[in-house]
């Protein structure tokens, strides 16, 4: 599915606000995803001096082919709820600063942050909320590309219910694989999970897996392409211990094999973890007093819109104690 912008989507904040690259900002907030613009919203409404800088509007979620779990939505494309969103933040006219990439952010002696973007420019505020969010990590064959919103997704959770009563593929073998596996074993005709080496996911998991009579594995066998027409049919595989190629048909590929976190930015700055994500506590507060970071790109689990969104009003009202205590 294509998804294309009509001509004011990502812009609407200017009109409502203009990004004043000068200020001294009580909160900037990294990313415009769920997590940044629900941030922004609780931000705004605290009567906070706050601006957005965005490198991709929306984040991720503007390439999600459709939302169904999202409450009181029974069903929008990616790019309609995010729409949504940024209407709802345009009401407190935050500002955005959009197609601006963030390099590294520093600690100043009097407390305040500099962060620095590409291009040279400097930006200031009291505190930061980091909320880039993440990236699926992909399989980068032939067809993924072609085919994702066709057959091809990244998050079972999501898009499982639109494959109800069809073939479909797992690709992965740890843990996050094998209980999507489990969960599309409910409802898909069958599921075949391909796995170019050994298991590395739980025994506990692996066990509530082999209560099903629908799904099939193959280990030791590497997925080389996405074939298909206007829809993914299969994918072609290769045999590692036979050498042998043949294709394994089905209506849909879950790439489970995980995510990257979009942390570049802090990796000198702030504690991760080792998986590249943000270490933040219940307060979404992380190792860097006056940072906190919310959503797909820190170590709070399950990467779904609704938590992202949650995360970035507890985020924006712990900044927003945090600036109020420096006033005092």
């Amino acid at each position: 599915m294509e998804l294309k912008f009509s001509a004011d989507f990502g812009s609407s904040f200017k009109k409502e606000g203009a990004f004043d690259k000068s200020m001294l900002y009580d909160l900037l907030i990294i990313g415009s995803g769920p997590a940044g613009l629900n941030a922004a919203l609780y931000a705004g409404r605290k009567g906070m001096k706050v601006g957005v800088v965005s490198g991709k509007p929306g984040g991720q979620v503007v390439d999600t082919a459709s939302v169904e779990n999202y409450l009181g939505v029974s069903f929008a494309t990616g790019e309609a709820l995010v729409e949504q969103f940024m209407n709802h933040v345009k009401t407190l006219k935050i500002p955005m600063l959009n197609d601006a990439d963030v390099e590294a952010f520093e600690k100043k002696d009097d407390g305040t942050f500099e962060l620095k973007l590409l291009g040279g420019d400097v930006l200031k505020a009291k505190a930061l909320i980091i909320a880039t969010g993440s990236k699926p990590r992909k399989l980068g064959i032939p067809g993924e590309d072609q085919y994702a919103g066709r057959g091809v997704a990244y998050c079972a959770i999501c898009d499982g219910p639109l494959f109800e009563g069809r073939d479909v593929i797992v690709s992965g073998g740890g843990n996050s694989a094998v209980e999507a596996a489990v969960d599309l074993a409910k409802i898909a005709k069958s599921v075949t999970i391909i796995h170019r080496s050994q298991f590395r996911a739980d025994q506990i998991v692996l066990d509530q897996l082999n209560a099903f009579n629908n799904v099939t594995v193959f280990l030791q066998t590497e997925i080389k392409e996405v074939i298909g027409e206007q829809l993914m049919t299969g994918v072609v595989v290769l045999d590692k211990e036979t050498g042998e190629t043949r294709t394994v048909k089905a209506d849909g590929l879950f790439v489970e094999i995980g995510h990257i976190p979009n942390s570049q930015m802090a990796k000198e700055t702030l504690k991760l973890d080792n998986h590249g994500e943000i270490e933040v506590n219940h307060l979404n507060e992380t190792s860097i007093p006056g940072v906190f970071a919310a959503g797909d790109v820190t170590t709070v689990p399950y990467k779904q819109i609704i938590i992202a969104a949650g995360e970035g009003a507890k985020a924006a009202l712990t900044a927003n104690d945090y600036v109020n205590r420096l006033k005092r």
